[in-house]
């Protein structure tokens, strides 16, 4: 497991558009998608960063559901990695009650396109899909009970508040995406 950090990606940058498949085979559009801010994270099941934020960001989902959509997608190549299959997304999906739909991105387009490197890769975009924040959950992806602030809880109450992101974004950072 290599430990690799976010490309941080240009702010105002616009979302790419998106059909991927979620955990039940339906597609999932980028168009889909209406609230005041929008929360894209690359991710997967295997990698033990991913692992230690997934709690919190199911926290998260809950939190602003009505407010800010979150998507969460996987695009390791799945021939080396089975634990980031289809299959298991679902089970994973179900298990852990996400709030959210969970896509595959089996040709990794979508994650080339989004500039996205490491699982998890965080993006907040605004309502107009213009890229407000790319960078880490909080400050500290191990110890949950040590966070001191919650950057992307932060960023998005900037966000749906009509204010500007006043503090520096810190790239994520977690395993490489398994590329084909």
């Amino acid at each position: 497991m290599a430990l690799t950090e976010s490309t941080m990606v240009k702010l105002g940058s616009p979302a790419h558009g998106f059909s991927l498949p979620d955990t039940n085979g339906k597609n999932v559009n980028l168009n889909d998608f209406d609230s005041d801010a929008l929360v894209i994270i690359f991710t997967c099941n295997h990698c033990p960063y991913a692992k230690a934020v997934e709690d919190r960001l199911i926290i998260l989902g809950n939190d602003y559901q009505g407010q800010t959509d979150f998507v969460l997608i996987s695009s390791n190549e799945i021939e080396n990695f089975p634990d980031d299959s289809p299959e298991k997304m679902a089970e994973r999906h179900q298990t852990k009650s996400y709030p959210f739909p969970y896509l595959f991105d089996e040709s990794q387009e979508v994650a080339k396109a989004y500039g996205a490197v490491c699982t998890p890769d965080i993006f907040l975009y605004n309502k107009n899909r213009k890229l407000e924040y790319r960078g880490r959950l909080d400050d500290n992806w191990k110890e949950p009970e040590k966070v001191t602030r919650e950057e992307l809880r932060m960023a998005i109450e900037a966000v749906l508040n009509g204010g500007e992101i006043e503090f520096d974004q810190i790239p994520s950072m977690g395993c490489n995406i398994k590329w084909k």
